[in-house]
């Protein structure tokens, strides 16, 4: 798609034009303020996220998955300003994740827009730590030592999809399986972990670039020192994906995630069916009976502390950290949108840039919040979704 979108620059607040071709940026252009361009929108890179486990109703986990749900699923996301995802597949038996994986496969090799949205599958599991607390509401009975032939099997009927692999470096012969996903492309991320903290030095060394939701996932309580939430966040190397919805991670913990991994900070949804959803009871195909409250949280049923997952979604996220007082919008986005992109090493990592994909989210200032009001995926737009 060929044109001009027109806005102010989420980081300047300049007025500018970016001019598109071919569905790609073909430039840039700062105008000189003049008052006709007063009411102009920000203009800010589509937002990436790298866990979704559903949302809407609609669920990644609840088989036989349907390509048709991955489709819907994706489009409701690009309405919301997610232009760029990752399908998570979450803990279950092999068959099922083979399943669920290769419907995913064709729902990309056969709808062009599904497409280009998935930037591959985020596997969640099975190889997580067997302890309550670290695992979640992650089902005991599927959990596992990490399995290359296993892997292989999952990423065959992904057609290669697979990108993320969260593990647990707790494992015998952790290390060297991260090494071989590591090799084979795959990036692999610390999560559900009761490592100590040379498992988790090995894990580094061995390739592993990214802690999944850190501060989730943990025991409720923890020795001062040392255990493995310092040593992810002392370790440099580590993408540090945190969940933003004032459930999850206190705003003094969200603050340090920031203030210590900086560009490496990244936010995630991590939104499950549940999330647009009213509150109450439900259960879930993984997690059984959840309840999700007022206020937002969504937790095992009988165990308030255990939360099942995240019921808000990456825009509303990025609102809360402006909201909260702990990131200015343009860092915010950033964490959104050019971190997670960097760590996959898609050039959307470049930002509002030239010889970038026309990937946009036009948005007024509400306060704290962002008001979409649309969303450009390779230079086409689409009104934003007012419904959620």
């Amino acid at each position: 798609m060929n044109g001009v979108i027109s806005g102010r620059h989420y980081r300047t607040g300049l007025p500018v034009e970016v001019h598109v071709n071919d569905g790609v940026i073909e430039a840039v252009h700062t105008l000189a303020e003049s008052r006709h361009m007063a009411d102009w929108p920000w203009l800010a890179p589509g937002l990436v996220d790298l866990q979704v486990n559903g949302g809407w109703g609609l669920d990644f986990n609840t088989l036989p998955l349907e390509p048709e749900t991955v489709a819907r699923l994706s489009r409701r996301l690009l309405a919301r300003g997610v232009t760029t995802y990752c399908p998570t597949l979450i803990t279950n038996g092999p068959d099922q994740l083979t399943q669920a994986a290769s419907a995913i496969a064709i729902a990309v090799r056969e709808q062009p827009d599904t497409a280009g949205l998935v930037a591959g599958i985020h596997l969640e599991g099975p190889f997580l730590s067997p302890e309550d607390g670290p695992r979640g509401a992650h089902p005991l009975e599927h959990i596992c030592p990490p399995d290359w032939e296993a892997f292989c099997r999952w990423q065959d009927a992904a057609d290669g999809l697979i990108r993320i692999i969260t593990v647990s470096p707790e494992w015998p012969g952790a290390a060297a399986f991260i090494s071989r996903c590591t090799a084979s492309g795959v990036r692999v991320s610390i999560g559900h972990t009761a490592a100590a903290p040379e498992q988790i030095r090995e894990a580094v060394a061995a390739g592993a670039v990214m802690s999944t939701h850190l501060g989730n996932g943990t025991h409720l309580t923890l020795p001062r020192h040392p255990h493995y939430l310092w040593e992810q966040l002392a370790a440099d190397e580590l993408y540090g994906c945190m969940i933003a919805d004032g459930c999850h991670l206190p705003d003094a913990l969200l603050k340090v995630m920031l203030r210590v991994k900086r560009s490496r900070a990244i936010l995630v949804s991590d939104a499950v069916s549940l999330s647009g959803m009213a509150p109450g009871a439900y259960r879930l195909h993984i997690g059984g009976d959840v309840v999700l409250t007022q206020e937002g949280w969504l937790h095992l049923a009988g165990h308030p502390k255990l939360l099942a997952g995240s019921a808000m979604m990456l825009p509303d996220q990025v609102a809360y950290l402006v909201k909260a007082g702990l990131a200015p919008l343009e860092e915010a986005l950033d964490c959104a949108s050019v971190h997670p992109a960097r760590l996959l090493g898609l050039p959307q990592a470049a930002g509002l840039a030239a010889g970038v994909p026309a990937d946009l989210i036009g948005f007024r200032k509400n306060g704290g919040a962002m008001d979409i009001q649309a969303v450009w995926k390779n230079g086409r737009m689409r009104a934003a979704d007012k419904d959620n």
